[in-house]
């Protein structure tokens, strides 16, 4: 397998930017206190406030740690009861701004919740009781809490592919993303989002992520920072260089019908169910010298993966193989209309899979309506 020591551009190691962009971060949440209540008159305090998750379109975790650097949220305190107020006032909630697409941990591994769709909220730590005759008019303090917030970028599409595959280029011809292009490796250190817009004003995502290389989903390079992100795409788009791809000259050159079946072998090997997801398969830079005449050799191959992954070694043979629907030839940089025809099978490709889906849901909602009519199953007449 590949391992990635450093990234080179002109000879000279570059720093990486991945600081710019933050998918995972923890942050310390506490529920106000309760306030006190007036055992004279039997009043209660005010629930101490609470710290609600809430996501938002547009935010990002990096701006959540640039309006609050210390990474603490801590909701007000509940009013004390008193003579002219009996039941003290609430404390105040405090609310945190997320993306869509992040799941909230706790320290013990457990899942609290996810926020995929914007304006979706959860409630991480709840206030403290206000004093009252079961508590000896005492306020409750609040457990405090350590939470890590998980982003999984939500798009219809995900770009994946080794390194300089033309992923970046492709993303900037077919949406209006503007990404970095270089002719050389890990252009891209952080997801990129474009957006696929149609005549009918019809929009779709696509995520350009950090391309993969042999060994991501034992995290080498960017590893399971890349891979975590395809898990909410509804349609996988491979990316694969006609030439091959060689991360350097001390390491394998993998010509283009291997670097399909190495993505494949990757993405079996972090999570099995991915292979299950819709397909396309994009064979890249056919404007280079015999791209053709290469594309001809490895394309009946390519369509029918199946029937040649064992010819390859058991370490870089997976178990399955990806079903794609289409295999495309083009050149992202050059080919305006393999680009276009691209774009609307790209369209076509999820709403078939769309409306099989809502099919399949309305086949369940029936089944269960009859099994609720007639719990006993059919009778015998």
């Amino acid at each position: 397998m590949v391992f990635l020591t450093r990234m080179l551009k002109n000879g000279r190691r570059v720093r990486s930017s991945r600081g710019k962009f933050i998918d995972s971060l923890r942050i310390y949440v506490r529920g106000g206190a309760g306030g006190m209540g007036f055992p004279k008159y039997g009043g209660i305090g005010g629930k101490g406030g609470s710290v609600i998750v809430v996501a938002k379109e547009g935010v990002t975790l990096k701006s959540l740690i640039t309006r609050n650097p210390t990474k603490r949220f801590i909701a007000e305190n509940g009013g004390n009861s008193h003579k002219n107020r009996i039941l003290g006032e609430p404390g105040a909630d405090i609310t945190i701004q997320v993306p869509p697409g992040v799941t909230v941990w706790n320290d013990f591994g457990q899942v609290l919740g996810e926020l995929n769709t914007d304006g979706s909220s959860l409630l991480v730590a709840n206030g403290g009781a206000g004093g009252s005759p079961l508590t000896q008019f005492n306020g409750q303090t609040a457990q405090p809490l350590s939470v890590k917030l998980d982003l999984k970028l939500i798009a219809d599409v995900g770009l994946v592919g080794f390194p300089n595959a033309g992923k970046s280029t492709l993303l900037r011809a077919i949406s209006r993303a503007n990404p970095q292009v270089a002719s050389y490796p890990f252009t891209t250190v952080m997801p990129n989002i474009g957006v696929l817009e149609y005549s009918d004003h019809r929009q779709i995502t696509m995520a350009d992520l950090p391309g993969l290389i042999e060994g991501a989903h034992m995290n080498i390079g960017m590893g399971h920072s890349f891979l975590k992100h395809v898990e909410r795409t509804k349609l996988l788009l491979l990316v694969a260089d006609i030439q091959g791809f060689q991360l350097g000259p001390q390491f394998p050159n993998r010509s283009c019908l291997d670097t399909v079946v190495l993505l494949n072998k990757e993405l079996e090997l972090y999570q099995d169910d991915l292979l299950d997801k819709p397909a396309m398969l994009v064979i890249n830079k056919m404007d280079v010298t015999e791209a053709q005449f290469k594309y001809d050799e490895v394309k009946d191959k390519l369509r029918h993966l199946a029937d040649v992954v064992g010819e390859y070694p058991e370490e870089l043979r997976p178990e399955r193989v990806l079903n794609f629907t289409e295999v495309i030839a083009i050149s992202a940089d050059k080919d305006t209309r393999g680009v276009e025809k691209l774009k609307h099978r790209i369209r076509d490709e999820l709403d078939f899979h769309a409306a099989l889906q809502k099919k399949d849901l309305e086949t369940e909602v029936i089944a269960t309506l009859r099994a609720q009519m007639n719990p006993k199953g059919p009778q015998m007449l």
